[in-house]
Parts: structure tokens; sequence; C-alpha cells
């Protein structure tokens, strides 16, 4: 029988807790000092949405998804991120951008077409610094012009998944106006989170010959070890993504040197370390390296 996840229970109760606390005090501490406090909310809350979708803390999905589905975020519908992470997952080729939805490379077809000015913009997006600035614009506005693409070929599988979304968004802004908490440092703070988000992101993956080692390891996540869920030991997540994330830290810690030589020794002592190195130097470039290889 299946143990009870209360950590990760716990967790979630936390993280709610800590947002009603804030958007109800926010008069009192000030719009712009809860901006921050709210960011590393939400980021969490994403953290937890990732565990609900590969089925924590209960073995019912339909719960899973009740527990994370308040929009706090703002943008992306969970069950388009559970579908577009899954097949992230499963994907035989990680990092390929022909079929690897999580990808941060462009195929060659794409790339071609970039003009100067789009190649400066990428290029600095493949910095840390960049990532953080402009990576949620980029996001978005990509997921979303995808998004009605979709629609305008008469995909109508998603409306569903939009939907929940906005059942799952109406009590937030119902809460935010009761509360009187201005929608602009909200929406400051829901982008602060998103670029936060990317420092996880940032490297999880590479395009290295190898499919096994393309995952990462940083071995020292800090602070961010909670708010990602232990997610900078992100090749034990890939080789076992049904482990809850406070599991991960003593399967790491056993079988490191396993784990290390079967993903080619990827790995990072700590996000500082990424920091110092590509904060301002782009680690990737925009094309995917392998592209002519492909097949």
């Amino acid at each position: 029988m299946r143990e009870t996840e209360w950590p990760t229970l716990l967790l979630l109760a936390g993280c709610y807790a800590l947002w009603l606390l804030v958007t109800v005090a926010h008069a009192s501490m000030g719009h712009w000092l809860a901006v921050p406090i709210l960011a590393l909310v939400l980021v969490l809350h994403s953290s937890l949405q990732h565990e609900a979708l590969h089925g924590h803390p209960s073995r019912h999905a339909g719960l899973n998804e009740l527990l994370v589905l308040p929009a706090v975020g703002l943008w992306l519908p969970y069950r388009r991120f559970r579908d577009l992470h899954l097949k992230h997952h499963r994907v035989p080729t990680l990092t390929d951008p022909h079929d690897d939805p999580e990808s941060f490379y462009l195929p060659l077809t794409r790339w071609r077409l970039l003009g100067p000015w789009m190649y400066a913009v990428l290029t600095f997006n493949n910095t840390l610094f960049g990532r953080m600035l402009l990576g949620p614009a980029l996001g978005v506005t990509g997921f979303l012009a995808t998004e009605v693409r979709r629609l305008m070929a008469g995909d109508h599988r998603i409306w569903p998944a939009w939907a929940l979304h906005l059942a799952g968004l109406a009590p937030v802004l119902a809460w935010l106006h009761w509360t009187a908490f201005p929608l602009l440092p909200y929406a400051v703070a829901a982008y602060a989170a998103f670029s936060v988000l990317m420092i996880r992101t940032y490297l999880e993956h590479q395009a290295a010959d190898h499919v096994e080692a393309r995952t990462v390891i940083i071995e020292r996540g800090g602070p961010f070890a909670l708010l990602f869920l232990n997610n900078n030991l992100h090749a034990v997540h890939h080789e076992r993504p049904s482990v809850p994330w406070y599991k991960m830290r003593s399967i790491y810690r056993a079988e490191r040197e396993r784990l290390l030589r079967r993903e080619g020794d990827y790995r990072y002592r700590s996000y500082w370390e990424i920091m110092r190195r590509y904060f301002f130097h782009p680690k990737e470039p925009v094309l995917w390296p392998l592209e002519r290889t492909r097949g």
C-alpha cells in the first residue's frame, strides 16, 4: 500500500497559507515588499504542480490536480503543463526541438529564418541573465502563439485544459479583488517567479551525443533545493520520475557514482557556480548542435 506523502501535503498547506497571509497583509507590509515573498511562494507552487503531474501526493490524479488547481501563477494551465512535461519525459531524444516541447534549442528550419536582431535576442536569452530577464516573456508569448495556432487549426482537445485553468483563476482573482491586492504588483510577482524558475531550467539538459548525458546534476541546491523540490538532482528525477521529491537526496547519496557515470559527469557544484560562469555568457548555441546528426 502506498504511503501517505505527508511532506508534500504539509508543504502544500504551508504554500497556500503563506499565499493567503501575504495577500491579506499586503496593506500593512506594502505591495512591493509583498512581491518578492509572493514570487517565492509562486515558485514553490509551480514545483508542487510538477510533483502533482508525476503522481503526488496521492495515487489519484484527480485529487492531485485539485490540490494544485488554484491558478496562483496566473498564466499556465495545469493540464497543458502536465501534457507537455510528460511528453518531455517520454521523448527518446531529449533536447531535440523537433520532438521535445521543453527544448530551448531551435531546429535548423527556424534558425535559418532568424534575422540579425532576433538572433541577438535569442543569443542573449542563452545567458542566464537574459533567460531570467527575457525568458518569461518569450516563453509565455511563444506558448500562447502555439496554443492559438492549434485552436485555429481545429485542435479542440486543449479547450478543457483552458476551461479548468479559468476555473482555477477565477477564485484567485476574486480573492485579490477582495483583499484589494493590485494586479500590477501581483503580475510582477508572477513574472519574477517565472524568472526564478528559469534558473532551474537553464541548463537542466544539454545536447550531448549520448542521451543519458543530457540531464544535469547540481550537487548542492542550497535554498533552491526546497524551492525546486530537489530538481537540482535532475538526472535522478528523469531516471525515476515517480519518486517523491523528499526521497531524491537519499537516492543520490546512495547511487552517486553510478548516476554520475551514467550521465557522463554532467554536473555542477552549485547554482552559484552556474551563475558565476553563465550569467553573462551563453552556455549553449541557439541552433540545436545535433541537427545534422538527426535520424
